[in-house]
C-alpha cells in the first residue's frame, strides 16, 4: 500500500513539474513588425551577398519578464550568421522595439539568386516566441574573387619569382577584360598581364535558363564560356635586394570592380651586408650577377685623415668579387673615421662605407722622418761646404839666406 502510494506521488509532482514547465515555456511577445533594411519581410525583400543588413523587430510583450533577448539568424547551406541583442526588461501590454545587424552570407556557389531563411528569436524568463520569414538572396553585380595566390616558399635574389593566381566570377554579371597586377610595393617591382573575360555562371546550351542561373533570365549561353581562370606573372628580383619578408599584393580589376590580396614572400641573399664588405683596410666588391658590372671609387679624405684607393675606376667580372686597398694616415692620435664612396658606372651614388684608422699623435710617418733625416743631412753638408769656401789658407814664414 505504501508502495503504491509513494508511486502515485511521484506520478502527481512529475505531471505539476511537467504542467508548470509547459506553462513557463508559453509565448513572450506578440511580432508586429520585422523589416530588413527598411522592407517589410512580408513584401519579399532582397538581400546581397557580402552586404551588412539591419533587422529591426518590433513587437508587443504578453509578459512581465527580465534577461529579455531578441536574436536573428540567417541560414545559410554553409554558415548560419546570427546577432543578438543586450539583455532588458519587459512589461506585458507595451511595444518594444530592437535592432540588429547581420553580415549576409555567400551561399550562391551554382546560382545567381535563391531563397534563404530569416528566424527570429524573443526569449526571456523561461518564454520563448519564434517566427521564420523568407528572404532573396542575390549575388554581387560585380565580384572577381582572388581564390587562390601561389608563390615559392622562399626565392633568391636575382631570380624571376612566378607568382600563379587564380580568379573566380562571384558575381551576378559577367566580367569583361580583367587585368591583373602582381607588385612587390618595398621593391618598386610591378607587373600586369591581362585575364580575359569571365562569366557570372558557366552553363549548359540543353538547358533552361532557370536551371542554369536558378531564375529566369535572358542570358547567352556558350559552353565553352568559364568563370575560373587560372594565370601566372613573373617578377624579376634585383640582385642587391635585402634578404627578409616582403608583402606581394595582386590586384584584379576591370572597369567594373577592384579586388585585391596580400601574400608573404621570402627572399634570400647570400650576400645579406650587401655587395660591398669592409674587411680591415680592404673593400671587397662582390658581383653575384650574370654581367661585368663596373665602379668607381672616390676615398674621402678629411682634415685629420688622407686617403688613398689602390683603384679607382674597377671591373668586376660576372660571378667573382674583386678586393680593393685602402690606405689612410693621420697625424692625430685616437680612432679616427673616414669613407669610401662607391658609384656605378652612371654615377649614382651606390654605397658609403666607412672605415677607421688610428694615429698615434706624435710619431710621422717612415716617409715624413725620411724626408725630415734627409733634410738634416742636407743641411750640414751645406754648413760644411760654406766653411770649407770661406776658410782662407795661413801664408809660410820667409826664410832668407844670410851672409856672413
Amino acid at each position: 500500500m505504501e508502495k503504491k502510494f509513494l508511486v502515485s506521488f511521484l506520478l502527481a509532482v512529475s505531471v505539476l513539474f511537467l504542467a508548470a514547465t509547459v506553462s513557463a515555456a508559453g509565448p513572450l511577445a506578440t511580432i508586429t513588425d520585422v523589416e530588413v533594411d527598411g522592407v517589410n519581410v512580408n513584401a519579399s525583400p532582397a538581400i546581397v551577398v557580402g552586404d551588412s543588413v539591419l533587422i529591426r523587430v518590433d513587437f508587443n510583450s504578453l509578459e512581465n519578464a527580465s534577461d529579455v533577448t531578441v536574436e536573428a539568424e540567417i541560414e545559410g547551406d554553409k554558415e548560419d550568421v546570427r546577432a543578438e541583442t543586450r539583455a532588458f526588461d519587459v512589461e506585458t501590454g507595451f511595444e518594444y522595439s530592437r535592432s540588429l545587424r547581420l553580415d549576409v552570407p555567400f551561399d550562391l556557389k551554382d546560382t545567381l539568386s535563391g531563397d534563404v531563411t530569416l528566424n527570429i528569436d524573443i526569449s526571456g524568463s523561461g518564454f520563448k516566441t519564434e517566427a521564420t520569414y523568407t528572404l532573396r538572396l542575390q549575388r554581387a553585380p560585380f565580384d572577381a574573387a582572388i581564390k587562390a595566390v601561389s608563390v615559392p616558399q622562399t626565392v633568391s635574389a636575382g631570380e624571376t619569382l612566378p607568382v600563379d593566381v587564380v580568379l573566380k566570377n562571384l558575381g551576378y554579371d559577367d566580367l569583361d577584360d580583367l587585368m591583373v597586377t602582381a607588385s612587390i610595393p618595398a621593391l618598386g617591382l610591378e607587373r600586369t598581364a591581362f585575364f580575359g573575360d569571365l562569366v557570372a555562371l558557366e552553363c549548359d546550351d540543353d538547358l533552361n535558363a532557370t536551371d542554369n542561373y536558378g531564375v529566369d533570365i535572358t542570358r547567352k549561353c556558350d559552353e565553352d564560356d568559364e568563370d575560373t581562370v587560372a594565370g601566372r606573372i613573373f617578377l624579376q628580383l634585383p640582385w642587391d635586394v635585402e634578404a627578409g619578408i616582403y608583402a606581394l599584393e595582386v590586384t584584379v580589376e576591370n572597369d567594373d570592380t577592384t579586388s585585391s590580396r596580400t601574400v608573404q614572400v621570402a627572399i634570400e641573399n647570400a650576400f645579406s651586408s650587401g655587395n660591398f664588405i669592409v674587411s680591415g683596410n680592404q673593400l671587397l666588391i662582390v658581383n653575384p650577377t650574370n654581367q661585368v658590372v663596373v665602379y668607381r671609387i672616390v676615398p674621402e679624405s678629411t682634415g685629420t685623415v688622407s686617403v688613398s684607393v689602390s683603384e679607382s675606376l674597377v671591373a668586376v667580372p660576372a660571378g667573382s668579387s674583386k678586393t680593393i686597398f685602402v690606405d689612410a694616415t693621420s697625424n692625430v692620435a685616437g680612432t679616427q673615421t673616414y669613407a669610401v664612396n662607391i658609384f656605378s658606372a652612371d654615377g649614382s651614388l651606390l654605397e658609403r662605407m666607412e672605415f677607421t684608422t688610428t694615429g698615434d699623435g706624435g710619431t710621422a710617418s717612415p716617409i715624413i722622418v725620411l724626408t725630415v733625416i734627409l733634410a738634416i743631412i742636407f743641411i750640414v753638408l751645406l754648413v760644411v761646404l760654406i766653411v770649407l769656401i770661406g776658410k782662407k789658407p795661413e801664408k809660410s814664414e820667409e826664410f832668407g839666406e844670410s851672409y856672413y
